[in-house]
């Protein structure tokens, strides 16, 4: 990363990171199509089973992972600050966190998994897909974890291409190691749906171990990754990261419990409702990774400026993602408004479905402008390392104000189903609002300290 001068030059740095960014996002969630759609090509028993353990998964993934993130805006600040030895401090108490978090989780699935698949009273043959999957999944934990903090770490650096092109490395190998073990190729056993979770596992391994060879050989990567630093673990820097880290992690784990919780209010309508919204909620998930690979890039950007004491260039770059982020939402909301019918088709050929996914994709256009502002506010607020408060407005946005919004006007109103969509958009909007007065207040305070300092 480097120094920019004018709002061109700001622009072309945000687009050299979040390109690559954006990519990295489509390939992990490629990995997922890959395990859903061949395992649904195997039968529709495993395909439920894998859906399941992904469902239990995700929440747990995103909430914990969250948690490394962390990684990202500190060591951009290390990085502008030009501390080179705090920078691998970071790099080496992120990696001890992935670790000690991916052990706790799976002694906590040793004895959690099977009595939580028991409270879903599923079909024997689809709970047994679904904990064999987990299974499988499960000797990949450590090194996703692990991936994630080099990931960020990588990020924090500015070299997002990197990333970019291990993971389309890996999309070949893991959709055949999918085809190996799911159908039971070159003499492997066929393991159905299950087999998904091992081929992830596999990748997973590749994927850490290529970055962390990237890491320890290539420049300027080597400069922070020797191996001298990882012989010294302080509470403190773990804290550190922690401190940022779990209002992070918590955040993101309640936004997505959240939506799991309206999904399952939804499952009590009917069965064209349920399709609908799935698919409604597909789209918009798919496009969301936009604005979330600009939030990515944001956090790194404003941190590293923030680090080199340039306030008002961390200030541009906080805004500039979230004016982008907003204009992309229009285009694409629009987008889809217009071709709501087309963009249905693909999913289903059920005539009722379409027309039902069309009319809640309406409502999705300003779902998806809420959520690209409350999502850029908070990764703004991120690069200022201003955490706890952010947190606190979007579990107030999320729990107080999107569902129980969203409960009434679905259940209270003639809106049906539709309500949670409003409910949803109203508590967005309403975190992009706080959120984005609170990057205001942040901006000011920190802009004022600085001009204190420097009078002192």
């Amino acid at each position: 990363m480097k120094q920019t001068y004018s709002t061109k030059e700001k622009i072309k740095l945000l687009f050299v990171l979040l390109i690559p960014i954006l990519i990295t996002q489509l390939g992990m969630f490629s990995m997922v199509f890959f395990n859903t759609i061949m395992s649904g090509k195997y039968n529709a028993t495993d395909l439920a089973g894998v859906a399941i353990g992904s469902a239990i998964w995700n929440p747990v993934f995103t909430g914990l992972s969250g948690i490394l993130l962390a990684v990202s805006p500190i060591a951009a600040q290390k990085f502008g600050e030009k501390k080179n030895k705090e920078v691998s401090s970071v790099l080496s108490h992120g990696i001890y966190l992935a670790v000690i978090i991916a052990v706790i989780v799976l002694l906590i699935g040793f004895f959690l998994l099977n009595p939580i698949l028991d409270l879903m009273n599923l079909p024997s043959t689809v709970r047994g897909v679904a904990y064999e999957y987990l299974i499988g999944l499960s000797f990949g934990i450590i090194p996703l974890f692990v991936f994630n903090v080099l990931r960020s770490f990588i990020y924090a650096l500015g070299k997002t291409r990197v990333v970019m092109v291990i993971l389309l490395c890996s999309l070949p190998i893991n959709f055949i190691l999918n085809y190996v073990f799911i159908f039971g190729r070159f003499g492997f056993p066929e393991l159905g749906g299950s087999g998904a979770g091992y081929a992830t596992s596999i990748t997973f391994w590749l994927i850490a171990g290529m970055t962390a060879f990237i890491l320890k050989t290539q420049h300027p990567f080597s400069n922070y990754a020797s191996l001298s630093n990882f012989k010294k673990f302080e509470l403190s820097k773990s804290m550190e990261i922690l401190k940022i880290g779990v209002p992070m992690g918590l955040s993101i784990f309640f936004e997505t419990s959240m939506f799991a919780v309206v999904t399952f209010l939804i499952s009590k309508f009917n069965i064209t409702t349920i399709a609908a919204y799935q698919t409604a909620l597909n789209i918009v998930a798919f496009l969301y990774m936009i604005p979330m690979s600009i939030s990515m890039a944001q956090t790194v950007l404003v941190g590293f400026e923030v680090g080199a004491g340039r306030y008002k260039d961390a200030k541009s770059y906080a805004w500039l993602g979230i004016y982008l982020s907003i204009v992309i939402a229009i285009v694409a909301g629009l987008f889809v408004v217009i071709f709501r019918t087309e963009v249905a088709g693909f999913y289903s050929n059920d005539s009722a479905v379409i027309i039902l996914t069309g009319k809640f994709l309406i409502y999705a256009l300003f779902f998806m402008i809420s959520d690209a502002i409350q999502a850029t506010a908070l990764a703004a607020l991120r690069g200022y390392k201003d955490v706890n408060i952010a947190f606190i407005m979007t579990l107030i946005a999320y729990w107080l104000i999107c569902l129980p919004v969203g409960y009434f006007l679905a259940h209270e109103t003639n809106l049906g189903a539709a309500g949670y969509w409003i409910g949803l958009t109203v508590g967005l909007l309403a975190a992009g609002i706080c959120l984005s007065i609170r990057l205001i207040y942040i901006q000011k305070r920190v802009f004022n300290n600085a001009q204190l300092k420097e009078v002192i």
